[in-house]
């Protein structure tokens, strides 16, 4: 849900580039897990205070006590457990969730498979890995997603084999 880009102070705070759309939603959660790889399973760490600070949010972490330690979060990616999340309505979908499924176009071919969603300002994109090792970037707006089906584990959009 974001991401550590370093300390912020000298008492231990750390500022965080969100991944959501609202600025200050993660500080809505008590618990934080901080990972430095997506494919580790974090350490929790209790918020004590968050404010926003432009386009950021400012924290503090409980145990973190100085702007050294501040500093060795840098980098870390944060999230919140699954169970903590608002529950979806239908047609939302966590952006996270879209990794692992199967992109298929209009005419029924397989483009690949999510392997990430990159945000790189105007729009998330879809980095999908093809069968072949390379990769193709399919946006995810609205004009090339025509559905996802979640018990499907697929993204239908509308995309070329050429593209």
């Amino acid at each position: 849900m974001g991401r550590v880009i370093g300390p912020f102070g000298v008492r231990g705070w750390v500022k965080v580039a969100p991944f959501t759309e609202a600025t200050d939603a993660l500080a809505a959660y008590p618990t934080w897990w901080l990972a430095r790889r997506e494919d580790e399973e974090g350490v929790a760490w209790r918020l004590e205070s968050a404010r926003t600070h432009a386009d950021a949010l400012l924290a503090k972490l409980a145990g973190v006590e100085t702007r050294e330690a501040a500093a060795a979060l840098k980098g870390s990616l944060v999230a919140v457990p699954r169970e903590a999340l608002p529950r979806l309505d239908e047609g939302e979908v966590y952006l996270g969730d879209l990794v692992g499924m199967t992109v298929v176009n209009r005419c029924g071919e397989s483009l690949g498979e999510v392997a990430a969603v990159e945000s790189f300002g105007a729009h998330p994109v879809l980095r999908v890995a093809t069968e072949g090792g390379a990769e193709r970037l399919v946006p995810f707006v609205p004009a090339v997603v025509d559905a996802v089906d979640r018990e499907r584990g697929r993204v239908e959009v509308d995309w070329g084999l050429d593209y």
